[in-house]
């Protein structure tokens, strides 16, 4: 039976020859991960049940990046929890302060997980590691926790998406646009319970950041997972990095798909998804008249070094707006440590912006650039819903990191590609 790139993955970790959409499968897990929000309620389900081992010291992933450093006492409560579970158990792979970075960024960056993964995670943009040819999905604390015990997951099969990518980026637009400009065409719930494939000519000149960014709000189209096929970029990126060896699957060519969108990334141009949906898209150029009060570049979505370099090649040697607050954070501590190097935290501050240590922070209203009443912000992040980032009278407006930076420069929503 045809089958597309993610059914492979399930049906093969199912111990299948084949899957169809709609069927109930019971899939063995790669890889099982949670941070210091939602780990907290996994293991009081975990303890609930009456588990007392976990199948694989390995492959859970525990990482503390919401609150981190901790924010308040319920804050540094949830991750006593998380310490004290990891090490009853051994846990491998858990990252506190110091270690820590950014869930979805930091896994990639450390070749924790790989292509031909089948993972999940209690965390919605889990789908951001389908960009390495991954099958990964968010899932509730209690699948977390049952995941932790035995390995195992249950799935409905999805069916699927076929995006066809043609064309390469303009300059200063980036795999933002893209998710943007797609989750703008077919809404938030256009690809409920999907798989969003991506594939054509146009995949080659995205990048891994790109990719990375573009299967994380897969989410936010209502999508299972979003998936790249594994190229040469792939393998660049994994050689040397994958702690595992990692397996090729590839669509068949009579596989069925529920519709196909096709996208001219040549035709693209630097996107805005305006308050409360990130379906509410705009051309940037169109803000002129949207003042904003703060910027934020960062985030699981933007916070990688392609994202840092592109605020830096706008800031450089310039100042934010006045009365504008511009909050960078690198999303783990390897890109903060080349950030440094490569001079672009001394750029950032000298143009009067904040950078933090990698946190999860203000992208869900925690902490680090909460809103004020009536407050706006652009953000690089990846949710703009009603009081996503703090009062419910502010609003959010979603950005590539080069649109962002061009927005801080001048006060208002700005077209990138009109600052020098």
């Amino acid at each position: 039976m045809p089958m597309t790139m993610s059914q492979k993955i399930l049906a093969d970790h199912a111990g299948l020859e084949s899957v169809k959409p709609g069927q109930l499968i019971e899939v063995e897990l790669d890889a099982v991960l949670g941070n210091d929000i939602t780990t907290p309620v996994a293991i009081k389900e975990f303890e609930k049940a009456g588990f007392d081992s976990v199948f694989d010291q390995e492959k859970i992933n525990i990482v503390l990046d919401h609150f981190v450093p901790n924010k308040d006492i319920k804050a540094a409560q949830q991750s006593a929890t998380c310490r004290k579970f990891a090490n009853t158990y051994n846990i491998k792979n858990f990252f506190d302060v110091g270690k820590m970075g950014i869930e979805h960024a930091l896994l990639p960056e450390q070749g924790i997980v790989t292509a031909g993964d089948c993972i999940i995670g209690a965390d919605s943009h889990t789908c951001t590691y389908g960009a390495l040819g991954a099958f990964s999905t968010g899932v509730g604390s209690t699948d977390m926790a049952a995941g932790m015990a035995t390995g195992k997951a249950w799935f409905k099969v999805p069916s699927a998406i076929k995006v066809e990518l043609s064309g390469t980026l303009p300059d200063r637009v980036s795999g933002k646009d893209v998710i943007l400009d797609l989750i703008g065409k077919i809404g938030v719930d256009g690809a409920l319970y999907q798989s969003l494939e991506f594939m054509g000519e146009g995949v080659k000149s995205l990048t891994m950041d790109d990719r990375l960014c573009i299967c994380n709000m897969a989410i936010e189209a209502g999508a299972k997972n979003g998936i790249f096929p594994v190229d040469q970029v792939t393998f660049d990126y994994l050689e040397g990095r994958s702690q595992r060896a990692w397996k090729i699957y590839e669509a068949d060519e009579d596989a069925s798909y529920t519709q196909t969108i096709h996208i001219d990334l040549s035709t693209l141009e630097p996107t805005v998804a305006y308050p409360h949906l990130p379906e509410n898209t705009h051309l940037a150029k169109e803000g002129k008249d949207i003042r904003i009060d703060q910027v934020v570049i960062g985030s699981c979505t933007n916070g990688r070094l392609e994202d840092m370099e592109a605020a830096y090649k706008i800031l450089k040697g310039k100042q934010i707006k006045e009365g504008v607050r511009a909050i960078i954070i690198p999303a783990t501590m390897e890109i903060y440590k080349e950030c440094i190097k490569r001079g672009y935290t001394e750029a950032f501050i000298d143009a009067g912006c904040v950078v933090s240590t990698p946190t999860c922070g203000p992208c869900l209203g925690g902490y680090m650039g909460i809103l004020a009443e009536k407050e706006r912000c652009i953000s690089t992040t990846n949710r703009n819903f009603v009081g996503r980032m703090g009062h419910t009278s502010s609003e959010v407006y979603l950005a590539s990191p080069y649109t962002a930076a061009a927005s801080a420069l001048t006060g208002y929503i700005c077209d990138p590609r009109e600052v020098d």
